[in-house]
């Protein structure tokens, strides 16, 4: 399945109080790598913005005003993203704006399976800030030109994070040849390789006996390893 990387920047925290989306992006991986392909717009929210969430991206109303709206590309952002799995960080956030926007249009909710790496990075991560900036930081990803939250350099971000996070948890047989992936499977009837036996030295032999005797001693004359041996 194809895997989006999805953000988007809004004028405030909450839909249902008539927040919209100021910028979305959505970028397309290519196995373990980002590919060329993206989607990514300023649009007109047709309302003022928060003061604290001008804050946190840098955009007034002012600075969006004859920007295309959401109606404008919504067909190109449905037509990127179909069929594909989305990824975003606190997905919940970005996905009750996009469906909002959706509704607004009288178009049903998205219906991509969807998976949140801020979710993915508390389970790994318990009890530590696992915010975009902090996650760069824990895996060494450069993100010092990120002074202001933006939608398509955090996709970007994200999407070195999301290869970090999951360094070595996909099978890389997934992207072989059906020949290669064949090869390895393991046969039940295949010859086990012969076992390296290497002997105990001196030492070890003496030091052996020495714990044996220490353990006999100890469960006064039942140690089972000195029977054994003893009978042998």
């Amino acid at each position: 399945m194809r895997k989006i990387v999805l953000d988007t920047e809004t004028t405030g925290l909450d839909p249902k109080k008539g927040h919209r989306i100021i910028e979305i992006a959505a970028i397309e991986l290519e196995g373990r790598k980002v590919s060329k392909k993206h989607f990514h717009h300023y649009l007109d929210p047709e309302r003022e913005v928060d003061e604290e969430a001008a804050r946190v991206h840098g955009f007034t109303w002012d600075m969006l005003r004859g920007n295309v709206k959401f109606a404008d590309i919504a067909a190109g952002f449905l037509e990127f993203v179909d069929g594909a799995e989305l990824l975003a960080h606190n997905a919940p956030f970005d996905i009750s704006f996009i469906n909002n926007e959706l509704q607004l249009m009288g178009l049903p909710p998205l219906q991509n399976p969807v998976v949140d790496t801020l979710k993915l990075a508390r389970e790994m991560h318990p009890g530590k800030k696992n915010g975009l900036d902090a996650l760069c930081s824990r895996y060494e990803i450069d993100n010092t030109h990120r002074t202001l939250h933006g939608a398509l350099l955090d996709t970007e971000l994200l999407a070195e994070v999301y290869f970090a996070m999951t360094r070595g948890q996909e099978s890389l047989l997934d992207e072989e040849t059906p020949a290669v992936r064949q090869s390895a499977v393991l046969s039940m009837d295949a010859a086990r390789p012969k076992l390296r036996v290497l002997p105990p030295d001196a030492d070890e032999l003496a030091a052996h006996a020495r714990q044996i005797a220490e353990i006999d001693k100890a469960s006064r004359g039942g140690c089972l390893w000195k029977q054994l041996e003893s009978a042998a």
